[in-house]
C-alpha cells in the first residue's frame, strides 16, 4: 500500500481525476438507469457534532469549518505538477509554521498559467483530525471522507482511507458488469437483426415458392386448355365438313327420298324423312363415305298421304386423319 500512496495522492485533486469523474459522469448519463448501481447518497455532518449518530446506509461525511483547518493558495512551477502532493509536501514547512509529519494535507490544483500552477492547500494537524476522529467514534460516526466548508477534497488519514468505499468506487466495480451487459445486449441485437433478416428471407423464399406454384398451375391449366383445344381440333378436323357430308348423303340417298329433320352432334347423325323404298335405306348408307353403322330408329310407318314411308336414321360419322381427302376432293 505505501508503494500505492504516491501514485494515489498524485491522482488525488489532479486534472485527470476529474477528467475521468466528469467521463463516468458522461457514462453514467447514456447507461439505463436499471443498468447503473447507483452509489449510495452522502450525508454530511457538520463538526463539533450535537448528538449522537445513528448508522445508515448512506456515505458518511465529516464537514469542518474553515477556522479548523490551514487553508491558503500558492503558486508552484508548472514542473510541480508532474508530482504534485510530493512537491508539496517537501514545501509544508514554507507555508505552514509546522513539519510536513506533524500535518494532514490536500494539495489541488485550481489553474494553470503560461508560468505557474495556483494550488489550494488545505492543511490540519494531525493530533486534531485523530482527535476529531475519535470523538465521532464515540458518537457512532465513522466518516469516510472529512471536506472542509464544501471545497470537495478529503483530509481523511491514508490508512483509513484504504480501508473505506473510495468515491466511484460502486461505478469502477459495476464497469465490468456493465461493459459485460453492453456486450451480451450487442450480441443479443446482432442476433435479433440477423434473426429478423432471415425470417424476411424465409417470407421472401416463401413468397418466390408460392408464384411458382402459382406460375406452375397456370401453365398446367394453359396446357390442359391447349390440350382440350388441340384435341378438339382434331375431333373436328378428323369429321367431314358439312357440306361433304350433305353432298354424300345427297349422292348415296335415292332421288325418291327427302329428309324432313338433319341434326349433325358429337359424331352423329340423324336425320328423319319420307322415302318410296325406306327399307332399302341402310343398304344405300352403306355406301356413304362419311357414315358407318346406320341404323332404323323406331319402326317404318306408311304415310297415306304421300303414298311413302316415314322413317327415321341414325348413324355415326366415320372418324378420319385430320389431312385425308374426302371422295369429293378434287
Amino acid at each position: 500500500m505505501n508503494r500505492l500512496e504516491p501514485i494515489a495522492r498524485h491522482w488525488r485533486g489532479s486534472l485527470l481525476q476529474q477528467g475521468w469523474r466528469l467521463w463516468l459522469a458522461e457514462l453514467r448519463a447514456c447507461v439505463p438507469n436499471w443498468l447503473v448501481l447507483h452509489e449510495p447518497p452522502e450525508q454530511v455532518y457538520h463538526w463539533p457534532l450535537s448528538e449522537p449518530v445513528t448508522p445508515n446506509s448512506t456515505r458518511q461525511v465529516l464537514m469542518l469549518a474553515p477556522d479548523a483547518v490551514l487553508l491558503q493558495t500558492v503558486q508552484l512551477p508548472l514542473a510541480a505538477a508532474r508530482n504534485l502532493t510530493t512537491v508539496v509536501g517537501y514545501e509544508l514547512d514554507r507555508y505552514t509554521p509546522f513539519e510536513a509529519d506533524q500535518l494532514y494535507f490536500v494539495a489541488r490544483q485550481e489553474q494553470r498559467t503560461a508560468t505557474h500552477l495556483h494550488v489550494t492547500l488545505v492543511a490540519i494537524l494531525r493530533e486534531q483530525l485523530d482527535q476529531i476522529l475519535v470523538d465521532c467514534a464515540a458518537l457512532g460516526l465513522h466518516p469516510q471522507r472529512v471536506d472542509v466548508n464544501h471545497l470537495g477534497i478529503d483530509l481523511l488519514p491514508a490508512p483509513l482511507r484504504a480501508r473505506q468505499r473510495p468515491t466511484g468506487k460502486g461505478l469502477q466495480r459495476s464497469l465490468p458488469w456493465l461493459c459485460g451487459a453492453l456486450l451480451i445486449a450487442a450480441m443479443l441485437l446482432w442476433l435479433n437483426d440477423r434473426q429478423r433478416v432471415l425470417d424476411a428471407m424465409r417470407a421472401s423464399v416463401q413468397q418466390q415458392k408460392a408464384q411458382v406454384a402459382e406460375v406452375h398451375a397456370l401453365r398446367q391449366q394453359l396446357l390442359n386448355t391447349r390440350g382440350a383445344a388441340q384435341y378438339l381440333t382434331r375431333l373436328k378436323l378428323a369429321q367431314p365438313p358439312l357440306a361433304a357430308l350433305l353432298n354424300d348423303l345427297t349422292t348415296c340417298l335415292p332421288a325418291d327420298t327427302w329428309l324432313d329433320q338433319l341434326d349433325v352432334k358429337d359424331g352423329e347423325i340423324s336425320f328423319s324423312g319420307q322415302s318410296a323404298k325406306a327399307s332399302a335405306l341402310i343398304t344405300r348408307i352403306k355406301g356413304c363415305h362419311s357414315l358407318e353403322n346406320a341404323q332404323f330408329e323406331g319402326v317404318i310407318q306408311p304415310d297415306t298421304r304421300t303414298g311413302k314411308d316415314q322413317f327415321a336414321l341414325r348413324a355415326h360419322l366415320r372418324q378420319e386423319a385430320a389431312d385425308a381427302p374426302t371422295p369429293h376432293t378434287p
